[in-house]
C-alpha cells in the first residue's frame, strides 16, 4: 500500500516561523528574508517526507498563518478596509490576522475560532460581495512549483468550498447562497491552472461534512461538487474529511465523481461502519486515516491491521494516511533528549508519525505478521500496562457523591454577600490574569531550570515582578488585581509540573496561532496534587495591597484539553482527578485569605463533540459537573471567577449557566459583542464581564472606542451584572501597549461612571 498525509507542521523544529515572523513585525528583517525563511522550511519537510518515503506529499501545507486565511485571500475575500491600507500582499495579511494601527490608519483584525475540535485557532473569512469573489492568489500553484523543481510531485491542499462557506460570516443581508456561484467558478480555475501544470492529484479538505448537516448543507455541498467537477480532465481531486465521521453523505461521496475520499477512523470510527454497510466504490481511492493526527502516542500496528482487514473487502485501492493533518503534533521525539528512553519510546511525533505509515504500508504484505521483527517490537509497547495505578486517587475519585458537586447558597444570596466582603465599586475593572512575559522573566525561567540561578533567588526575582506589578495596577486604578503570573511557563504546563501523572518536554512546540505555540504537557499516570502550587504568590501579592487580589488556577477540562491524553483510562476519569486536584488548591486559597478565585476553563469547548446529538451523554453532563466539584465546598462569600477563550458560546450557553460560578469573563471583541443578545435572551445568572479589546492584536484601543463599547455593554444588560476587562491574559503583549490600553480603559470606565452618576443625579 502506498502512504501519505493530509498536512505537516510549519513552525519549524526549533520555531524558527514564530521568530523570524516575529523579528519581522519588528521591523528587524525584510519581507524578502521572511520569505526566504518560509521558502527553506517547506524545502526541509519536502524532502523529509521524501526521504520517509511519503507516496503522496501534501504542498500548500505551508501558511506564514492560517490556511483559511490564504484562502480567503486566494479568493479575493478581503475586505476593503484592508485593501485601503496600501500594504504589500504579506502585510495586508498580517493586518487581516492582527490588525493594524499606524497613524489614521486603525483597523481590527478579523474574527478569531477554534478550529473544529483542536488547540489551533483560524481567522473567519469575512464574505461581503459576490462580485468579487475570484481566484486572484497564486500560492498553491507558486508552492507546487517550488516542490517541482526539487524533483518532487506535491499534492496541492485546500480548503474546500463548503467548508469555507460553513466558516465565513456574512454582511447583514447576504448568506452563503449569494457566493456559491463565484466560489464554483473560482474552484474551476483552479483544476484548470492543476491540469495545465500537470499536477497528478490535489487534496480537497471539507471537515465541514463531519459537522451534522441539514438537507440544505447536503444539497449545497452536492451543487458544489457536481459544478466544479463536471468539466474536471487530467488531475485527480481528492476529497478529505478528517476529526469525525460522514454519515450525513457517505453515499452522496460514493455517487460524485471524486478520484479518492479521505476518511478518518481514529475520531471517526463510524466511518468503518459506513463502508462495511454501504461498500465503498471501487473505482475511487480510499485514503484510510489511521495514524492519529492529534495524538503523541505510537500507533499499535496490531489494531491498525485489524482495521485494514475489516475494510480491504469492501474497497478497491487503499492509500494509508495520517487521520488529520499533523500540524497538531510536535517535529519529533528525536528534540527530547533530556526524557527517559522508558517514556520517548512510546511517542510518535510528525517525523515518527510518517515513518509508521510507510511501516504499516509494508506490513499489509507480509506472510507472517507475527513473525516481523518491525511487528513484534511494535507490540511490546502495548504487552503490558504502561503505568502503574494510583489506588488512592482511584479510590478518591470512587467515593465522590452528587453532594460533592453542589454549591449552596444561590447565587443571588452569594452575591449580597460577597459584595458586603469586597466592595466593589459599580462597574469593576480586572484583567484576566498574566501580565507581560518580559525578555527578563523568561531568561530568569532559563536560568532556573537550567541550574544557573538557585530557587532562592528565582523565587525573589519573582516576587519583585509580583510587587511591581500591583504598584502598577494600582497606579492604573483597577479595582481587582493579579499578581501577573511571572513564574508561570504556561496557563496549563504550570500546573501539570506540579502534579503527579504528568510528563513534560523540552521541544515539542504545536501551533496555537499565528506565531503562537504551545508545548502540551503529557498525561502520563493518575492525576494527583503533591502540594499547593499557587498560595505562596497569591498570599504575597495579596499581602501588598489593600485592593482584592485574585488567586489564579487554571480549570480541569482546560488541562486535560490542553495537554496530550493518555489512551488507557476514560476521559471522564482522567479530568476527576485533576479536578479533585484543583479543589485541594481552591481550599487553600480560600484558607489562606483569598477572597477571589478564578479557575479557567478556557477550553472548555474545545472537545464538545461535532455532532450535537453527542454534546451531553459524551462531554457536557460530566464536564461541567467536574468544574463545579472545583469550587462547590467554598464558602459563600469567596467569589469565583472562571474565563473563556476565542469559541462560540451561545448553543452551550446554559450549560455554562450551570457551572454555577460567581463571574464569567469571555472573548468577545473580536465576535463584535454578538454574545451579549443571547445573556439578555436567556436571563444569563452569572456576572459577566466581556472583553472590550483584543490583546491578541497589538493595535491599543482609544479611550472613545472603549467607552462605546461599555456604552453599548450596558444597553444589554443589568449594570450589577458586568465586570470591564481585556478579552485575554496579556502575556503575549509588550509592556507599553498594556499599560496604555489598560490606562484606556480605567479612564472609559471612569468616564462612564461619572456619566451614569449626573444621569441618576
Amino acid at each position: 500500500m502506498k502512504s501519505a498525509i493530509i498536512g505537516y507542521p510549519r513552525i519549524g523544529t526549533n520555531r524558527e516561523l514564530k521568530f523570524q515572523t516575529e523579528a519581522y513585525f519588528r521591523k528587524e528583517k525584510t519581507e524578502e528574508e521572511l520569505k526566504q525563511v518560509g521558502k527553506d522550511l517547506r524545502q526541509k519537510h519536502w524532502e523529509k517526507e521524501r526521504d520517509a518515503r511519503v507516496d503522496y506529499i501534501p504542498s500548500n501545507d505551508f501558511s506564514f498563518y492560517d490556511q483559511v486565511l490564504d484562502t480567503a485571500i486566494l479568493l479575493n475575500a478581503i475586505p476593503n478596509r484592508y485593501r485601503a491600507l496600501n500594504l504589500s500582499p504579506l502585510d495586508v495579511m498580517f493586518a487581516m490576522a492582527r490588525g493594524h494601527q499606524q497613524g489614521d490608519k486603525d483597523v481590527h483584525a478579523l474574527p478569531m475560532k477554534k478550529w473544529f475540535n483542536t488547540n489551533y485557532h483560524y481567522l473567519v473569512p469575512e464574505l461581503s460581495d459576490p462580485k468579487e469573489i475570484k481566484l486572484v492568489g497564486t500560492k498553491p500553484f507558486d508552492e507546487y512549483k517550488e516542490a517541482k523543481v526539487l524533483g518532487i510531485e506535491t499534492k496541492p491542499v485546500l480548503i474546500g468550498p463548503f467548508t469555507f462557506l460553513q466558516l465565513a460570516s456574512y454582511q447583514e443581508g447576504l448568506n452563503k447562497n449569494a457566493f456559491v456561484q463565484p466560489l464554483i467558478k473560482a474552484y474551476q480555475q483552479l483544476l484548470h491552472q492543476f491540469d495545465t501544470l500537470g499536477t497528478e492529484w490535489i487534496q480537497i479538505d471539507e471537515p465541514a461534512l463531519v459537522y451534522d448537516l441539514t438537507e440544505e448543507d447536503q444539497k449545497l455541498f452536492t451543487q458544489l461538487y457536481e459544478e466544479i467537477l463536471r468539466h474536471k480532465q487530467h488531475v485527480n481531486v481528492q476529497l478529505q474529511t478528517y476529526f469525525g465521521d460522514v454519515r450525513d453523505v457517505y453515499q452522496t461521496l460514493q455517487t460524485l465523481p471524486f478520484d479518492a475520499i479521505g476518511l478518518d477512523v481514529i475520531e471517526g470510527v463510524y466511518n468503518i461502519e459506513l463502508i462495511k454497510t454501504y461498500g465503498f466504490d471501487q473505482s475511487k481511492v480510499l485514503f484510510l486515516g489511521l495514524v492519529n493526527g492529534k495524538n503523541i502516542w505510537r500507533n499499535n500496528y496490531k489494531r491498525s491491521l485489524d482495521i485494514i482487514n475489516q475494510i480491504k473487502p469492501h474497497v478497491g485501492e487503499i492509500v494509508l494516511s495520517s487521520s488529520s493533518s499533523l500540524l497538531h503534533v510536535p517535529y519529533t521525539v528525536k528534540s527530547e533528549r533530556h526524557l527517559s528512553a522508558e517514556y520517548v519510546r512510546y511517542f510518535s511525533f510528525a517525523e515518527e508519525k510518517i515513518t509508521e505509515l510507510h511501516e504499516l504500508s509494508q506490513l499489509v504484505d507480509v506472510t507472517d505478521v507475527a513473525a516481523d521483527e518491525c511487528f513484534i517490537n511494535n507490540q511490546q509497547l502495548f504487552e503490558n500496562a504502561r503505568t502503574e495505578v494510583d489506588q488512592h486517587v482511584r479510590e478518591r475519585v470512587a467515593r465522590l457523591t452528587s453532594q460533592d458537586f453542589k454549591r449552596s447558597p444561590s447565587l443571588h444570596e452569594r452575591k449580597k454577600r460577597q459584595q458586603e466582603r469586597l466592595k466593589l465599586p459599580l462597574l469593576p475593572t480586572t484583567t484576566i490574569g498574566s501580565f507581560p512575559q518580559t525578555a527578563d522573566v523568561k531568561d530568569n525561567r532559563r536560568d532556573f531550570k537550567a541550574g544557573e540561578k538557585t530557587a532562592d533567588a528565582y523565587h525573589c526575582f519573582n516576587k519583585d515582578k509580583v510587587k511591581a506589578c500591583i504598584k502598577w495596577q494600582e497606579a492604573l486604578g483597577l479595582d481587582v488585581l493579579v499578581h501577573g503570573e511571572y513564574e508561570r511557563n504556561d496557563m496549563v504546563e504550570y500546573f501539570g509540573e506540579q502534579l503527579n501523572g504528568f510528563i513534560f518536554t523540552s521541544h515539542a512546540w504545536v501551533q496555537s496561532y499565528g506565531t503562537r505555540c504551545v508545548k502540551p504537557p503529557i498525561v502520563w499516570g493518575d492525576v494527583s496534587r503533591r502540594a499547593p502550587m499557587t498560595v505562596d504568590y497569591a498570599t504575597y501579592a495579596q499581602s501588598l495591597t489593600k485592593l482584592p487580589v485574585k488567586g489564579m488556577l487554571t480549570g480541569p477540562i482546560t488541562i486535560f484539553n490542553w495537554s496530550f491524553p493518555r489512551e488507557d483510562l476514560p476521559v471522564k476519569a482522567t479530568v476527576a482527578q485533576i479536578a479533585l486536584a484543583i479543589r485541594e488548591e481552591v481550599l487553600d486559597l480560600e484558607e489562606a485569605g483569598i477572597g477571589i478565585i478564578q479557575i479557567d476553563e478556557a477550553a472548555l469547548r474545545e472537545k464538545l463533540p461535532l455532532r450535537q446529538s453527542d454534546w451531553h451523554t459524551n462531554y457536557l453532563d460530566w464536564a461541567i459537573p467536574l468544574f463545579r466539584l472545583t469550587h462547590a465546598k467554598v464558602k459563600p462569600e469567596t467569589q469565583i471567577h472562571t474565563h473563556m477563550c476565542y469559541s462560540e458560546f451561545t448553543d452551550i450557553i446554559h450549560d455554562i449557566d450551570a457551572m454555577d460560578a460567581d463571574v464569567i469573563t469571555f472573548e468577545s471583541s473580536r465576535s463584535n459583542l454578538e454574545l451579549l443578545q443571547t445573556l439578555k435572551a436567556v436571563d444569563f445568572k452569572m456576572a459577566v464581564g466581556p472583553g472590550v479589546y483584543d490583546i491578541h492584536s497589538p493595535r491599543i484601543p482609544s479611550v472613545p472606542e472603549l467607552k462605546t463599547t461599555i456604552e453599548y455593554i450596558l444597553s444589554v444588560l443589568p449594570i450589577e451584572n458586568i465586570w470591564i476587562n481585556p478579552d485575554c491574559g496579556l502575556k503575549t503583549r509588550g509592556e507599553k501597549e498594556v499599560d496604555q490600553s489598560l490606562k484606556h480603559l480605567v479612564n472609559a470606565i471612569q468616564f462612564v461612571r461619572e456619566t451614569i452618576v449626573y444621569e441618576n443625579v
